[in-house]
């Protein structure tokens, strides 16, 4: 659970990445973790910032390659996996080191804006668009896996004149060890994956033809 927005949003087949600049000097430290190399770094007053941008598209694609396991409509013969495409979408990131160099909060925020699931036998397809902000503190400097992170935002699939029929939308505070702290707003992915919920699919799939 603790890496599902992550997993939802940088399923990329291909990347263009572009770096963002900003005022500071150049650096001369070893940082731990290192960033990713689209991040362009900097030292800052007593520490070092790291930030970046990375935008992508992808041709359809089945769920499975997202999740690791398939979002699936209908059952028997009639069944189908879902496939997930994107037009445009970017993501921001931005990672704060200590003067020892040790990596102490990182900041994501992932917009895609046309994307769509589709059916692949039919070809029926329902647009959707995402804004996520990934926030991620570390309780020991350099230790990922001390990170509490708060993730803000929300994902919307909506038939062109219609309600939507699939909905994340809110706030989830995860602890480190991924248990649930706070959660605010309706999460269907979340009662999908964690909850084990595979009704809260059946709007979706009947906008697919399922």
């Amino acid at each position: 659970m603790k890496r599902l927005a992550i997993a939802l949003s940088t399923a990329a087949g291909a990347l263009v990445l572009t770096s963002a600049a900003f005022a500071g000097h150049p650096l001369t430290q070893t940082l731990n973790p290192p960033p990713p190399p689209y991040e362009t770094c900097n030292a800052v007053g007593a520490g070092t910032i790291c930030q970046g941008t990375v935008s992508f598209t992808y041709a359809p694609v089945d769920t499975a390659a997202v999740f690791g396991t398939p979002l699936v409509c209908g059952s028997g013969p009639s069944a189908f996996d879902i496939f997930d495409s994107v037009v445009t979408a970017n993501s921001l990131a931005r990672r704060i080191y200590d003067a020892d160099g040790n990596l102490v909060r990182r900041m994501r925020v992932d917009h895609v804006e046309a994307g769509q699931y589709s059916n692949p036998v039919s070809g029926a397809a329902v647009p959707y668009s995402s804004l996520q902000a990934i926030d991620d503190v570390l309780a020991v400097p350099g230790n990922l896996g001390s990170a509490t992170e708060t993730l803000a935002g929300e994902w919307i699939f909506r038939p062109a004149h219609s309600a939507p029929v699939f909905l994340s939308a809110g706030r989830l505070v995860l602890a480190p060890d991924g248990t649930l702290d706070f959660r605010s707003g309706p999460q269907a992915f979340m009662d999908l994956f964690v909850n084990g919920d595979a009704s809260v699919l059946d709007p979706l799939c009947a906008a697919l033809g399922a």
